[in-house]
């Protein structure tokens, strides 16, 4: 689960945000929501352990997400916390199964290759396992970027604007596919967006304004 307390960050006097409390269960949902310039790229990263907030609190079940620093705050994050972003990034130079292996690795986590094929098998990416990531379809990425999200069984799976770039059709589809996987992992699934066609999938959702 995730909880937010008194989330306030300042990058000057004149700019600052000051977000609602959050709390997000294990096995649960919450879509957060807003328009461009409310903080949603601000707080994502906050609660992604990327950026400390100038003042309030993030626990991660009962950790205090900003009591850790340097490498054990990497190695908590890479361990508890699942990132899908809008537009992915992979290493180009391996194929779509390596870059699973090396967020296990980069997370110090052993190697599960039962697990990655399991994920790929999933999301219908067995087939694409030897490919590069730079041969593979958008949607195939997108796919690709949920199983990296999942292989570590994160406690948390953050999305960031998954479906901006997606139809309807797609849309509910990925949707659908964040919530199922992050249900299979027991992890509870935060997605930023401004996607309002999301609030049809949420029943727990929070505005930013």
């Amino acid at each position: 689960m995730i909880k937010t307390s008194n989330i306030i960050h300042k990058f000057s006097d004149s700019v600052s945000f000051e977000f609602p409390d959050i709390i997000c269960e294990q096995e649960k949902t919450l879509l957060v929501l807003g328009q461009s310039g409310v903080g949603k790229t601000t707080l994502l990263h906050i609660l992604a352990g990327i950026l400390k907030p100038t003042s309030g609190d993030v626990f991660i079940g009962n950790t205090p997400l900003y009591g850790l620093k340097g490498h054990k705050l990497d190695k908590f994050r890479g361990k508890n916390i699942g990132l899908v972003f809008q537009k992915p990034h992979f290493v180009q130079s391996v194929t779509a199964e390596e870059n699973l292996f090396l967020a296990q690795k980069m997370a110090g986590q052993p190697l599960d290759k039962k697990l990655s094929a399991e994920l790929l098998d999933a999301l219908n990416l067995n087939h694409r396992k030897t490919a590069k990531t730079y041969e593979m379809s958008q949607g195939e990425q997108q796919r690709l970027s949920i199983a990296r999200a999942l292989i570590n069984k994160p406690r948390l799976i953050l999305a960031d604007e998954p479906t901006s770039a997606l139809d309807d059709k797609n849309c509910e589809e990925v949707i659908k596919l964040l919530e199922q996987h992050s249900e299979n992992v027991k992890a509870a699934l935060v997605v930023v967006t401004h996607d309002n066609r999301l609030k049809d999938f949420f029943s727990n959702n929070i505005e930013l304004h």
